[in-house]
């Protein structure tokens, strides 16, 4: 059994679950300021109560799985990338402070409502960068040398990041709310679907024209028709997405179709990413294969992995489950 491509699938889920899930936290706050003060931001804060925190649990396990598989990676990124992601986590800090006091404070509510949005919105614009960050480091090293991280390419992909988000975020509040707080936030769904698309087709051209090597893979005739399909999906899943947000509310399991097809744009995008760096993980077009740890290390870890994982699965299942119909301000936290 090839470890290394388990482990690199493992920290891939890992990412991918922290996207989803907590991508829609983050859009929440990224969100908010749309939201009137009083019941329809105290409503969309509730809706995350019991949730936010497990999310973020999916970050830590796509970085202990990159620490104890590739530490030559970790040690990589987190070197060059050190100042984006520790202003990440900083943000990320504070977007729970805020949440936690938000809902204790009287007379100093609207600065950590405002907190709640900043940190929200920092979280996501690190990630973005770190994102763009690394593809420029992996194929254009003679332009990234060193603790180079902050280039137009990485901006973009850091606003792209933050507008899906925002859309997720929207559609999550699609889901759990009622009335006038959902027609707005099906309002904002739309301009953030717009500019999510208008950030992605910015970054895909950009790395086209401007990625040699990606270009040849995505363009190739032996590699190229197997990849069409994700453009085409992604296509179609927008303009489903696009439908959903403008057709009428008739029952709960409807409200949940927007953010169904928002988090499957967001696959076919991690999909993309992924078949553009593959097999590369590390700066300098370094292999998984190259940067993976001894044998022992993986095999020891995996038996932790196999016991904890199911379990934290089995968690977020059940904690979807009990609070997935509408939220309420009678809810406890």
């Amino acid at each position: 059994m090839d470890l290394a491509l388990v482990y690199l699938l493992l920290m891939a889920v890992g990412i991918l679950f922290y996207v989803l899930l907590d991508g829609f936290s983050l859009g929440v706050g990224i969100v908010s300021p749309w939201l009137s003060k009083g019941e329809e931001k105290a409503l969309a804060l509730k809706s995350l109560s019991h949730l936010w925190d497990s999310n973020q649990t999916w970050l830590v396990f796509g970085g202990v799985v990159l620490f104890v598989a590739f530490p030559r990676v970790y040690a990589a990124w987190l070197s060059t990338l050190y100042l984006p992601v520790i202003l990440m986590l900083i943000a990320l800090i504070f977007r729970g402070v805020a949440f936690e006091f938000y809902f204790k404070a009287t007379t100093s509510r609207k600065w950590w409502d405002l907190s709640f949005t900043i940190g929200s919105s920092l979280a996501a614009l690190c990630q973005g960068i770190i994102v763009g960050a690394v593809v420029e480091h992996i194929y254009l090293p003679e332009q990234s040398t060193g603790d180079y991280w902050l280039s137009p390419f990485s901006v973009l992909t850091g606003l792209a990041l933050v507008s899906g988000y925002g859309l997720l975020g929207a559609c999550w509040l699609i889901r759990k709310c009622d009335n006038t707080a959902q027609q707005k936030m099906r309002w904002l769904a739309q301009r953030a679907l717009f500019l999510t698309l208008i950030g992605l087709a910015g970054v895909c051209f950009w790395v086209l024209f401007d990625f040699d090597a990606i270009a040849a893979r995505w363009l190739s005739p032996a590699v190229g028709p197997w990849l069409l399909p994700v453009p085409i999906l992604t296509l179609f899943v927008s303009y489903r997405l696009w439908r959903a947000i403008r057709m009428p509310s008739r029952n709960l399991s409807q409200d949940l179709v927007p953010l169904g097809w928002a988090m499957l744009l967001f696959v076919c995008a991690f999909i993309g990413l992924g078949a553009g760096l593959f097999p590369y993980i590390g700066p300098e077009r370094l292999t998984f294969w190259e940067a993976v740890a001894p044998d022992a290390s993986l095999t020891f870890s995996l038996f932790g992995i196999v016991l904890f994982l199911p379990m934290v699965i089995a968690y977020n299942i059940y904690n979807y489950r009990v609070f997935s119909g509408k939220t309420s301000l009678q809810d406890g936290y």
